[in-house]
């Protein structure tokens, strides 16, 4: 996918009412760790899921992006949310914790 290409998603993303970051700015936030030290236990792949997730990117796209199967980044979701000790709730978007996760400090 190109520059624009990812600029015209982020800003289509952004006018539906969601978020886009960049995934580099997300990377060296992520690879500084936390206070907790949970990033720790991220391993390389997960925390490059993490970074398009808080991109604001779907399972598909990130499979794509990734060269891996959607079930592959599926698992590595989970195993980011077990890392992270974000347990199934109806009230919370796990995705959304897990990126909040890395980023306080």
């Amino acid at each position: 996918m190109s520059n624009t290409e990812q600029f015209i998603d982020a800003v289509e993303s952004v006018a539906r009412g969601g978020t886009a970051m960049d995934p580099q700015v997300v990377a060296k936030l992520l690879t500084r760790g936390d206070a907790r030290g949970r990033t720790a236990e991220l391993s390389p792949r997960e925390r490059e899921v993490l970074s398009l997730i808080a991109a604001g990117r779907s399972n598909v796209a990130i499979a794509q992006q990734l060269m891996i199967s959607a079930s592959a980044v599926t698992k590595d979701i989970a195993s980011i949310f077990g890392k992270l000790h974000l347990p199934e709730s109806v009230d919370d978007n796990r995705r959304v914790l897990a990126v909040l996760a890395h980023l306080h400090r």
